[in-house]
């Protein structure tokens, strides 16, 4: 009596576990291109070249100053017309010039950083925010990335994409 207990009991947590299985529900979303397509996005990368192009001008603008001293002091150290304190002094002046110059180069890779962040981070919130919206109101158990690639093999699920458009307004 016991063992037939024992297998229903296995019976119906197996029948249990195979409808809740079935009752589950999955979507995937390229949300890569969903990015791509935004306006904000496109507005966003618009902003970010025109502050790289500033940041740029102002590099190349140091460099090209760096240059003219140093021809300058070439000039003048192969016509003989500095002394050897002379060509230290010059040395040490475009060395640290040259070093002022990577340090704005460091110091662009941190702005950039800083400005993809400050302009990326609400729009990445927006759309999260959308996608989530439509998984409740779908009743997604799960929804997959599909743009990552790190899916090798999924049964067929739902594109929520023009769902999620549609609650990002577009």
């Amino acid at each position: 009596m016991k063992s037939i207990l024992n297998y229903t009991f296995i019976a119906l947590l197996t029948v249990a576990s195979v409808v809740s299985v079935s009752a589950q529900k999955f979507a995937h979303i390229n949300s890569q291109l969903l990015m791509v397509e935004l306006p904000e996005m496109k507005n966003a990368d618009t902003e970010i070249q025109t502050y790289q192009e500033g940041l740029m001008k102002k590099g190349q603008d140091m460099v090209q100053a760096f240059e003219a001293k140093y021809l300058a002091y070439a000039e003048k150290a192969n016509q003989g017309e500095l002394n050897k304190i002379q060509m230290q002094q010059m040395e040490g002046e475009l060395g640290k010039e040259q070093q002022e110059i990577q340090a704005y180069e460091v110091e662009v890779q941190k702005m950039m950083v800083a400005k993809r962040e400050t302009l990326y981070k609400p729009i990445i919130d927006k759309v999260k925010l959308a996608i989530e919206q439509v998984g409740k109101e779908g009743g997604y158990t799960m929804i997959f990335e599909s743009g990552s690639g790190v899916l090798v093999h999924a049964a067929e699920s739902d594109d929520i994409m023009l769902q999620v458009k549609a609650k990002l307004g577009m």
